[in-house]
């Protein structure tokens, strides 16, 4: 089995320690690196060039969203997926637009990471339910929303796959949808592939914003 390389940025010397212990216990993981610094992060992460990037948002240097901007562009192929004590949706909204993946809270327990770290790289995007809630409301707030009569369907979506969207802007993960659903994952992916294909896009959080500004989806 081929293991995802990961490189993993934090400034706290104990948790970069606890992090890079846990990582490397999971055997599908594999740990190519670290750094504790936002500048050497984005030249160490391009040098190694890993297929994801663990990555808290507070660090000396450039923080996390430059670190997410930079590495985006200059290694668009790999994965941003944030980890970091912040909670509020604007920061959310910033990495998102940066390019990152995936957002989750350092409270959250290892498999949590362990699960964001697999949905990320099979093409998911990671909100825990609350953060995804609080960042679609806050998304919501400084967006227009269209009248009645121009809410549309221009992508031609289907009931169930106006059903995963939904889900999925929820911030459940593609197994999730899968339980909530009755659907094997990897029905749920081909759904997901589906939406991307009819609406242009390449991930979740494209997909919800486009069907948000429509005023599809209901959340």
């Amino acid at each position: 089995m081929d293991r995802t390389r990961v490189f993993v940025v934090e400034d706290q010397p104990n948790l970069l320690r606890n992090l890079l212990k846990v990582l490397g216990s999971f055997p599908e993981l594999e740990v190519v690196g670290s750094a504790q610094d936002g500048e050497q992060a984005v030249e160490e992460v391009v040098r190694v060039m890993p297929q994801l990037v663990l990555l808290d948002l507070e660090l000396p240097g450039f923080n996390g969203i430059e670190v997410t901007r930079r590495v985006k562009r200059r290694a668009s192929e790999v994965e941003v997926l944030i980890l970091t004590s912040f909670e509020d949706e604007q920061k959310v909204y910033e990495a998102i637009q940066a390019g990152a993946s995936g957002y989750l809270v350092k409270r959250v327990g290892p498999e949590k990471i362990r699960s964001g770290i697999r949905e990320v790289m099979e093409g998911g995007t990671v909100l825990e339910p609350l953060i995804a809630r609080r960042f679609w409301n806050y998304f919501q707030s400084i967006q227009a929303k269209p009248p009645e009569a121009e809410k549309q369907n221009p992508w031609g979506l289907t009931p169930a796959e106006f059903d995963v969207l939904r889900y999925v802007a929820k911030g459940l993960s593609n197994a999730e949808v899968g339980r909530v659903m009755t659907l094997e994952r990897r029905t749920v992916r081909t759904h997901l592939s589906h939406i991307y294909r009819k609406m242009g896009v390449n991930s979740h959080v494209e997909a919800v914003v486009l069907a948000l500004r429509a005023g599809l989806v209901d959340l």
